[in-house]
């Protein structure tokens, strides 16, 4: 959030009045409350006064509840995956998308978050899309009323030493089905076996996908798939 801030901040804010939207715009959900005290802190030490972030469970809510009103139009988001959700928490979704994993009730939660037209990119464990059964209900879902555009392959360290899962990087925006989806490879900087503490991923390395991204074409790191194939 920090980071969204200060970009907007170069683009966009340039008086009091601008500050005062931006700091009434932003906002977000955490349901623990260490890392709801840092994010909160950090938003204090950011020079955003009244931090807009609540201490709940983001999913504890009825689906159907979520209005026009509530909608945004921009969505970044790393959300929880490889756990169950509390007890009780998936009969807030109809019945046909009730699950217990959390990865899969978060996809659904932004998905009605979006406004039409709206943007979101997110971090997904990879195979999240694929399935049967409820997934194949959302991955439907997901795909009719979203044109999920590019999906960024990550290395399965990007998240070392915390988690070794492979996860994917989904770009989409909310409106529009999807007919094809752009898939990029990203790649180990030379001569690096894998991220670690000590040697995390870095800024630099989305240059090339940075370029690319507007100048689309198919190469060894890119390929896209029409849907209807799109196993990721």
């Amino acid at each position: 959030m920090t980071s969204a801030i200060e970009n907007i901040r170069k683009q966009d804010v340039h008086s009091v009045e601008y500050l005062k939207v931006l700091e009434e715009t932003i906002r977000g959900q955490e349901l623990k409350p260490l890392p709801f005290m840092l994010c909160v802190t950090n938003l204090i030490l950011h020079d955003i006064e009244v931090p807009n972030v609540m201490n709940m469970d983001s999913l504890n809510r009825e689906y159907t509840s979520i209005g026009a009103k509530e909608r945004v139009d921009v969505i970044l988001a790393n959300p929880p995956f490889g756990a169950s959700v509390s007890d009780g928490v998936e009969t807030n979704y109809p019945a046909a998308f009730r699950t217990t994993e959390s990865a899969d009730l978060f996809l659904l939660l932004m998905i009605r978050y979006l406004r039409d037209g709206g943007r979101a990119a997110i971090v997904l464990p990879d195979g999240s899309l694929t399935g049967d059964g409820v997934k194949q209900r959302i991955r439907e879902e997901f795909l009719t009323q979203c044109n999920v555009h590019t999906i960024v392959r990550l290395q399965n360290s990007v998240f070392q030493p915390y988690a070794s899962v492979a996860t994917n990087l989904l770009f989409f925006t909310k409106g529009e089905p999807t007919k094809e989806i752009w898939y990029w490879e990203h790649k180990l900087p030379e001569g690096q076996k894998s991220y670690s503490k000590t040697k995390p991923i870095q800024k630099s390395e989305f240059a090339s996908i940075k370029e690319w991204w507007s100048k689309r074409v198919e190469n060894e790191q890119a390929w896209r798939v029409p849907v209807g194939n799109t196993a990721p």
